[in-house]
């Protein structure tokens, strides 16, 4: 401010620079108050630094400020240009408003201004991701109506989309139709393919995708190799998913958290606690954490096993480590005594819960429940159950299953 009184400059071009350059750092606040600064002297910003403040606003999800920030602009009479519609079609896409994301391209035709790739993308993407694909594909149906060509990105969403949905098979046909239009796929979107593929059970085919990457010159990336060594254990066939470790390893990828979580998972699932605990000892000599994902599974095949004591050391030294137990892992312990016959010690970790303000949940109960049961506590598994009710936690069938067998 006071150098441009000292310089007697009459134009913006020092604010605009200024705020530009507080939006690269992320400096939300002030460059909102350059921007009421340039009102308060009757100086117009550029539409680009408009543009840049509503940007950086959007990527703070700041998305009342940018709102802010538009009706100004408004009142000052800047115009908007296709960048600043696409940036609010964005926004209203952020916000869930997709009725009015498609209103709002209907102004801007109204304005002159015609949609390009980029918006229809953006409403596409929202609509993909709330998983209404009906829409989605009456948003492609217009664009392709008013002479737009779909690109990657927008053939990404739907396959995206319909993965999520379980609609696989419409899914590759998109992918068909991207080929087709000579668009290249990347390892992201043969991945999202490879992940349908796997959840459906059809491995034969998620492999295929693989192996069509490899031969398209896309290299395939550590996801693409935890997504079907995931699938292979979960389908029991344990060599299967070592073998692609090794080619995994064979091609200079190294093994994530993710990967080695898996491992230990599926060999935990196959009751191999040797191997699980062998991974985990891995983990920590190649530098990588493990999570409490990682102590869940190790502790779920403790119990399996009957090795509760091994399953509370293994929980203090979580603690030690400064990793705080989840649900998930205070009820997979808990089931353990409660399967192990230490009922006593199961109630020590609920109170553990209450101390650590870690909220138990009808798997917690049902378990407890189903320990007192086991035990022919009948009656301390009705008083279990009405305090269950009393904490507003609701009885499922399994509540009521185990209370009947009970009895």
């Amino acid at each position: 401010m006071g150098a441009r009184e000292r310089l007697k400059i009459s134009s913006s071009i020092l604010l605009d620079l200024l705020i530009r350059a507080l939006c690269e750092l992320k400096k939300g606040d002030e460059a909102f108050e350059c921007f009421k600064m340039m009102q308060g002297m009757n100086v117009l910003p550029k539409i680009e630094t408009c543009n840049d403040i509503l940007s950086l606003f959007l990527k703070l999800n700041r998305t009342q400020m940018a709102w802010i920030v538009y009706a100004e602009m408004f009142r000052m009479r800047i115009n908007s240009g296709l960048r600043t519609f696409n940036i609010m079609v964005n926004l209203l896409c952020k916000e869930g408003k997709l009725k009015r994301a498609k209103e709002f391209i209907r102004q801007m035709e109204g304005f002159g201004f015609k949609p390009n790739v980029v918006t229809y993308n953006t409403v596409i993407h929202g609509y993909c991701l709330k998983g209404d694909l009906e829409e989605a594909n009456k948003v492609l149906e217009s664009m392709i109506s008013k002479g737009l060509e779909p690109d990657t990105y927008t053939y990404g969403s739907l396959i995206s989309g319909m993965c999520k949905e379980r609609r696989v098979d419409e899914a590759s046909a998109h992918f068909v139709k991207m080929m087709e239009a000579g668009l290249a796929p990347t390892a992201v979107t043969y991945n999202t393919l490879i992940d349908g593929y796997c959840n459906k059970g059809d491995l034969k085919r998620a492999f295929s995708y693989k192996d069509e990457m490899i031969k398209k010159g896309v290299m395939p990336t550590v996801s693409t190799y935890n997504l079907l060594i995931h699938a292979l254990l979960l389908e029991g066939t344990i060599g299967e998913a070592d073998n692609l470790l090794k080619e995994m390893q064979e091609k200079g990828m190294l093994p994530d958290a993710i990967t080695y979580n898996i491992l230990i998972n599926g060999h935990c699932r196959a009751g191999n606690a040797k191997k699980a605990f062998s991974l985990h000892d891995e983990m920590f000599s190649k530098g990588i954490q493990p999570s409490r994902v990682t102590y869940t599974s190790l502790i779920h095949v403790l119990g399996k096993r009957n090795r509760m004591k091994e399953a509370d050391d293994l929980y203090a030294n979580i603690l030690r480590r400064g990793v705080l137990p989840d649900l998930i892992v205070f009820n997979v312990l808990i089931d353990g005594h409660c399967a192990n016959g230490n009922m006593e010690r199961a109630f020590l970790l609920l109170e553990e819960m209450d101390k650590m303000k870690v909220t138990p949940d009808e798997v917690t109960y049902n378990t407890l429940i189903r320990g007192y049961c086991r035990e022919g506590k009948v009656e301390e598994a009705r008083e279990l159950f009405a305090r269950m009710k009393g904490q507003g936690i609701e009885p499922d069938h399994i509540t009521y299953n185990t209370l009947i067998s009970g009895y």
